[in-house]
């Protein structure tokens, strides 16, 4: 095949992908708000028989007081654990014994709960979600159990991850005043000493259904959802709800560095620059500008910190950047990179930071951004073949503060970014100044512990 056909190749490939994104657009979704407060937002596909349904409490870590972090996660667990109309446990059970699957998270921002099943059993997964809402039962001893589970999963998933410390360290050293700088999961002080009435305080702050966002995606029509909606959420009464104060990170002063020493086989950097997340989807551009540039050194085989600090210079096995725009809080642009045996962490600090100056001197190419493109619109296409996708795409643009219509306006205004939108914010937000540094300095791994039984830890984070 020769160049050129090649190109028109890719060309077509591209003008396919943008037919199907907008093929797939938000026009379906319907919402509806019920008396009480709750938002009911209803997309429907109807290719197969079955329903997911979404609960999102609008409340996260973010909303955690001093002593008090990991509530949320633990709240979430003790949500399975009885109501006063249900035995512990019975809530799994009937879903399981209905072909559906369910389970939860909990992130910074937001609380979900969710149900894969037959379309004809949505009125079960409504119905068990709102006793759950008015009559949770929280038992001390229950309680108890929960949190030697909840402490388990802290030592599985973060103390024995050696990565996974480095990223909680530099988190807390990154921002000083915002909550984001604690862990979902909590310090493991704190959840030693959670106490049930902790978990009972969170519960009747935060879980009204005016704090709530139903998503329903699936073989439905809106109107039957809105009505069973209705018929088991209805007669809930909303209750006021916390005022947020403002919660800004102050401007950084200068550059951070850390050092984490950590049972494990091989060094790692991880880089943290404080960046803008997006607030106005239809005015900002910066946001968009920083996801291409995501993108560009870590969006496939040929991008550059691939390309150049991996298979050219061999200066990192592996080499990674990242950027989430969605988020009620502070942002920030990850860059991470694992050297290769004989080079230093050092020497991988200078590489990652010399391709960041490499695009703010001298731009990116028109084609590197085309790539960009069609590979953002494809990952569209495919993931929203998936109707967990979708749910979850909507619930959490909500749940952020943005409006789920906006979901396809962004995916516009990432098209439209420019080279030049790219090297300016290069040249803008990637200055020590806003820089955190942390290093896991590998030391002599001794042995494993056991794993832990899996029974109680629902979720990944």
């Amino acid at each position: 095949m020769t160049i050129t056909n090649r190109i028109q190749l890719f060309a077509t490939f591209i003008a396919l992908m943008m037919n199907a994104a907008g093929a797939i657009a938000q026009t379906n979704v319907v919402e509806h708000a019920l008396p009480n407060g709750m938002r009911v937002i209803v997309k429907p596909d109807h290719r197969a028989p079955v329903v997911v349904s979404m609960l999102w409490y609008k409340v996260g870590s973010v909303d955690e007081f001093n002593g008090t972090t990991g509530i949320a996660h633990v709240l979430e667990h003790m949500m399975f654990k009885g109501t006063k109309t249900l035995p512990g446990g019975e809530f799994s059970r009937l879903i399981a014994a209905a072909g559906g699957r369910e389970n939860a998270f909990t992130s910074q921002d937001y609380t979900g709960y969710f149900q894969t099943l037959h379309k004809s059993q949505l009125p079960l997964a409504l119905r068990l979600e709102a006793d759950r809402m008015t009559n949770l039962v929280l038992l001390p001893e229950e309680f108890a159990k929960e949190i030697k589970v909840v402490m388990e999963e802290r030592r599985l998933r973060t103390d024995d991850r050696p990565r996974a410390m480095v990223y909680e360290q530099l988190m807390a050293t990154a921002l000083r005043a915002h909550p984001y700088r604690n862990p979902i999961i909590g310090w493991m002080n704190d959840i030693e000493n959670l106490r049930v009435e902790d978990a009972r305080v969170f519960y009747e702050r935060w879980y009204a259904p005016n704090n709530v966002i139903l998503v329903v995606v699936g073989d439905v029509k809106p109107q039957e959802v809105f009505d069973l909606a209705q018929r088991h959420f209805g007669g809930i009464k909303p209750r006021p709800l916390p005022v947020r104060k403002p919660q800004e990170e102050p401007e950084q002063l200068g550059i951070k560095r850390l050092t984490v020493k950590a049972p494990a086989e091989l060094p790692y950097v991880l880089m943290a620059y404080r960046v803008p997340v997006l607030r106005d989807p239809e005015k900002d551009w910066e946001p968009y500008a920083l996801e291409m540039l995501a993108g560009v050194l870590d969006g496939n085989e040929a991008a550059r910190l691939n390309s150049t600090l991996v298979r050219g210079e061999r200066l990192a096995d592996a080499a990674d950047a990242s950027y989430d725009g969605i988020a009620r809080g502070p942002g920030m642009f990850y860059l991470s990179a694992v050297p290769t045996p004989g080079k230093t962490s050092a020497e991988v600090e200078q590489g990652l930071r010399r391709e960041l100056a490499r695009i703010a001197s001298d731009g990116v190419t028109a084609e590197e951004l085309k790539r960009i493109r069609a590979q953002i619109v494809a990952s569209q296409v495919y993931q929203r073949d998936s109707m967990f996708f979708q749910a979850r795409q909507i619930g959490s643009t909500e749940a952020a503060g943005l409006p789920h219509r906006t979901i396809d306006v962004m995916l516009e205004k990432l098209k439209q970014v420019t080279p030049q939108q790219v090297q300016e914010v290069a040249k803008k937000y990637f200055s020590d100044d806003a820089l955190t540094v942390a290093y896991l300095d590998p030391q002599p791994v001794s042995g494993k512990r056991p794993a832990a039984p899996s029974s109680g830890v629902r979720h990944a984070q």
